[in-house]
């Protein structure tokens, strides 16, 4: 099955356009056809000049008049096929109806590099979903998306990206009148655990053997001649799950809002609301100020994951087997795989933070107790695993403390059993221990700067440094540096 319109019948626009919308020719329950909303003043802030080439856009043609006009919806590109996606969700665990309130599907660009992506319009104006929301969003969140998106690509996990912001010249109203802007947001899909729960929770059985088709051809095409198809796209979305959560692990991030309806069956991260970076090392570490009870803390991540993908698992039940005991044996048996498939790629990733090239039992102790000194001290996670790739012992703290001191002897001692010599390790470590993230303070930093003053030279130096996270920090800036000491504690807010 294929609803994808071949290459070769479509015509690429003046800009670069190569539109197609498969999602679109899929049930009319899937989604509502809706055109965005019109903006008075659209202002180019932001264009990924980058992300346009590998698009094949034309990023001179889109700073101009009619390329705005598309980036802000007051023009829809040639082959765009706008609609707003129906799905639901459990948010915080308890399911709700939602949909797209506030974001509009172009279409898919079909690339140079022959792949698919969904070009969506967030912030483009109120949809049949939502809910008595203005469908808009602030410059600020939108921003921050772009920023926060693009460190993680250059971090090499799988996310979406950002193409462009625009502001509109219109106020969005939310605690208090604020600048509005629309993001182009660029993704594989936007298939999400919630669009099969929304399918389920209508017990659309028909349009759930369709959703899994569609999904398998686009995103999983190897799949498809599987025999319990239902099976293996569960079994490939835990693969893909269990990989992005251990890389946000390795790395300290914090989504801050892991709803199934921000979990996306491609495996890329979405929907950067209420995310962060952790500095001092702490699984209990919550930024999101909605998240009061530490549901989405960074060290219950890999536990949401798994039961979010229970949740998916549910949707199937008809799917993997006609008789529902059996259909929820197999789904159990399934979803009882993901924490090895988990812990798996975790310590793969650390591992190579510690500069180990091979395995041994001890590892997950050394591990632990590496992690156990980190928590004690208050010391930062990111520049910590850093520093073990020092040739000689660094000034910070951490280092004037006996039981690190006693654990780094142990930890040098280990690599000694390894084949490959030191230096190599050291190696290791700075390739898989960045130098930079983006830290929360600088991120506000040039937020500030850009909403408050207008001013985007600070978020398009902050965007520079971060394109290289793994290179040595530049000492100007202090762009490596956790917040200063008595810094007050950091909130994130969600952007709706």
């Amino acid at each position: 099955m294929s609803f994808q319109t071949p290459a070769s019948e479509i015509t690429p626009s003046p800009e670069g356009w190569r539109l197609d919308n498969s999602y679109s020719r899929l049930p009319s329950s899937f989604f509502a056809n809706i055109f965005p909303a019109p903006v008075p003043e659209p202002h180019l802030a932001l264009l990924n000049r980058q992300l346009c080439s590998d698009l094949g856009l034309d990023a001179e043609k889109l700073q101009h008049d009619k390329g705005i006009a598309q980036l802000a919806g007051n023009r829809v590109p040639e082959g765009a096929e706008p609609i707003a996606l129906a799905y639901s969700g459990h948010q915080f665990g308890h399911f709700t109806r939602l949909g797209d309130g506030r974001a509009i599907l172009l279409g898919e660009q079909l690339a140079p590099d022959g792949r698919r992506y969904d070009i969506q319009l967030k912030g483009a104006g109120p949809t049949p979903f939502s809910r008595g929301g203005d469908g808009r969003a602030a410059l600020g969140p939108m921003l921050r998306e772009y920023i926060v998106s693009e460190a993680m690509h250059f971090l090499a996990i799988p996310t979406t990206r950002s193409l462009a912001v625009v502001t509109t010249g219109d106020m969005v109203f939310r605690e208090s009148p604020l600048r509005g802007a629309i993001l182009t947001r660029v993704a594989a899909s936007h298939i999400r655990v919630g669009t099969f729960e929304q399918l389920a929770s209508c017990n659309d059985g028909e349009g759930l053997e369709v959703l899994v088709d569609y999904t398998t051809h686009r995103h999983f095409p190897e799949l498809f001649d599987t025999g319990n198809r239902a099976l293996s796209l569960l079994q490939a979305v835990m693969e893909r799950q269990a990989e992005l959560v251990a890389q946000w692990c390795c790395i300290g991030f914090i989504h801050g809002v892991m709803n199934t309806d921000n979990m996306a069956l491609s495996g890329e991260t979405i929907d950067y609301g209420p995310c962060a970076f952790m500095n001092n090392y702490d699984p209990s570490t919550v930024f999101s100020s909605i998240d009061r009870t530490g549901r989405y803390a960074f060290g219950n991540q890999p536990l949401i994951a798994q039961w979010n993908l229970a949740r998916f698992a549910e949707t199937l039940l008809p799917l993997l087997h006609p008789d529902e005991k059996k259909a929820m044996a197999i789904a159990t048996e399934a979803i009882a795989a993901f924490p090895g498939l988990y812990q798996r790629r975790y310590l793969a990733g650390m591992r190579a933070k510690l500069g180990l090239f091979n395995e041994e039992v001890g590892d997950t102790t050394l591990l632990s107790d590496f992690l156990d000194c980190l928590h004690r001290l208050g010391a930062d996670y990111t520049n910590s695993f850093r520093a073990l790739a020092a040739e000689a012992p660094t000034d910070a703290p951490l280092f004037r403390d006996e039981g690190f001191t006693a654990w780094h002897r142990r930890w040098q001692e280990r690599l000694t059993r390894q084949p490959h010599p030191l230096e190599e390790a050291r190696l290791l470590i700075r390739t898989r221990s960045p130098g930079i993230i983006p830290r929360n303070h600088k991120v506000e930093e040039a937020l500030e700067a850009a909403v408050e003053q207008d001013d985007y030279s600070v978020m398009e130096t902050l965007l520079q440094v971060l394109a290289h996270p793994y290179d040595a920090p530049p000492e100007q800036g202090g762009y490596h540096l956790p917040p200063a000491p008595g810094a007050p504690p950091y909130r994130t807010f969600c952007g709706t």
